[in-house]
């Protein structure tokens, strides 16, 4: 069974373009890495929860922040080059992202040392116009910003 994933992109308009709110993951193997690296927030989820339900849940343990009000539009499935399958949503809405604060997993780090280590599942998040998303986005998930720009 694959993993299943749900996400929110969240939307709004500044100066007559189009931005995303895009999240970079935490944790070392992620700390240098830039380019083909951010990510709708979105997280796993069961068969049992509706994806929507799931990427609201994801949306607030990844940012701290709760999900704007606002339309919700499905932006459909895409299946990673790893096997994961995402669906996502979009909601156009404005959002201060100046105190979002994400949830913390632990791993053992340095790998084999034996010490366990916390760090948070995302550590930066950012509002981006269109074209510099399709740059830092990881590249299976770059159809939904297509996706986006066809609903609008």
């Amino acid at each position: 069974m694959p993993k299943l994933s749900a996400g929110i992109m969240l939307y709004r308009s500044r100066d007559g373009r189009i931005e995303v709110l895009i999240a970079h993951p935490g944790g070392p193997f992620w700390a240098r890495k830039d380019e083909a690296a951010w990510s709708i927030p979105k997280g796993e989820y069961t068969e049992e929860e509706e994806p929507l339900d799931a990427a609201r849940r994801e949306f607030r343990e990844e940012l701290g922040l709760d999900v704007p009000g606002g339309e919700v539009a499905e932006l459909g499935v895409i299946k990673q080059s790893g096997g994961k399958i995402v669906t996502a949503f979009a909601i156009g809405a404005d959002l201060d992202i100046t105190g979002a604060v994400s949830n913390e997993f632990e791993m053992e780090w340095p790998p084999r040392s034996g010490t366990m280590k916390s760090f948070p599942e995302v550590d930066r998040v950012a509002w981006f116009d269109v074209e510099t998303a399709r740059v830092k986005l990881l590249k299976g998930q770059r159809p939904f910003l297509d996706r986006l720009l066809d609903l609008l």
